[in-house]
């Protein structure tokens, strides 16, 4: 079956809002119909959650009346409700797998307090298999992003090991200049980033919808989708645009890689060899000085691909327009 990734997202203008008899105030996007019968979707939004307020997110299928919760979020690092949703058969964590593949779905958010505001939401869908060769390089010559390094393991004695996730999106927002440094020497505090994106349902800081949320609040603009092949990533790093790409391989087939075997890791693609190597920002080195590694194309893409599906977090100011040759990615 051919591979189908669609991603689309809405404003609130585009929605219909309506006031519940619980007094949280509900919006709906209206129905998206993506072409294809979908088996996964995954959410991303920007809201903006001052103290003591939080967001629903919810999707529903085509011809159901069943709505689906992503998860409760709110920002900051006492949030006032942050947590993905368990019970649900169909949603694991970040991704709902819908029973019966949909032919369409529309997404819900549930504001709770006086002030949140939701700025954009959006979700990519996805059908069939990921590609089983490598791919070719789009472009014959070396282009490399300057971000900067930073390794979980500086972290590690108070639960680093675990903070894939929000180091990559710290390089990367880093490289943006939206990440303030937590001291007047210009040091990134990794665990302040790691509170900001904490799951206690999953008991940990890899749920991706949670970072992105995080991400949007600082550079503007910030979303999950899932990505073709390497040849679309490298149109990311030709506009000056890193990607924190979810990966997953078995013992030694990332070759060269800090960790030999991994169920699930968040890495920075910055770049790519004249040859097509991918060269990346792996937080699970050692040392920051340790942190930048070139990857094999086969061995990334297949880890990338067979991971997680080719799932990227894209982070964007305003001013850093997107590539253009999405074929429905972004």
């Amino acid at each position: 079956m051919t591979r189908h990734i669609r991603y689309d997202a809405w404003s609130r203008a585009d929605g219909r809002t309506r006031r519940e008899a619980d007094g949280s105030t509900a919006w709906t996007s209206p129905w998206c119909e993506p072409g294809f019968a979908f088996t996964e979707l995954v959410a991303s939004w920007s809201v903006t959650t001052p103290r003591r307020t939080w967001v629903e997110i919810a999707a529903q299928a085509r011809g159901s009346r069943v709505w689906h919760e992503l998860g409760q979020w709110s920002s900051g690092a006492r949030p006032a409700r942050r947590t993905s949703v368990t019970g649900d058969p169909e949603v694991e964590t970040d991704v709902w797998r819908p029973a019966a593949a949909a032919l369409g779905y529309r997404l819900r958010v549930r504001l709770h307090g006086s002030t949140p505001e939701l700025h954009r939401i959006g979700a990519v869908v996805t059908a069939g298999k990921v590609r089983g060769t490598t791919s070719s390089p789009l472009r014959q010559r070396e282009r490399v992003i300057d971000v900067p390094r930073l390794s979980q393991m500086t972290w590690k004695e108070v639960g680093g090991r675990g903070w894939c996730s929000p180091t990559s999106v710290s390089m990367v927002l880093c490289h943006a200049g939206t990440l303030p440094p937590a001291t007047d020497t210009g040091s990134i505090d990794v665990a302040q980033a790691a509170r900001l994106v904490h799951d206690p349902a999953w008991k940990g800081t890899g749920n991706w919808s949670f970072n992105s949320a995080w991400a949007a609040s600082l550079a503007g603009n910030a979303f999950i989708t899932r990505l073709h092949d390497l040849r679309d990533a490298e149109r990311f790093i030709d506009a000056g645009l890193p990607l924190v790409a979810s990966v997953a391989y078995p013992t030694g087939s990332l070759r060269g890689a800090p960790t030999r075997a991994t169920d699930g890791h968040l890495v920075v693609i910055r770049g790519f060899t004249a040859a097509g190597g991918v060269v990346t920002n792996d937080p699970a080195a050692p040392t920051e000085r340790s942190v930048r590694r070139t990857y094999d194309r086969g061995d990334f893409e297949r880890a990338w691909l067979q991971g997680s599906g080719g799932t990227v977090y894209v982070v964007h100011r305003d001013d850093q327009p997107l590539p253009s040759g999405s074929r429905g990615a972004w």
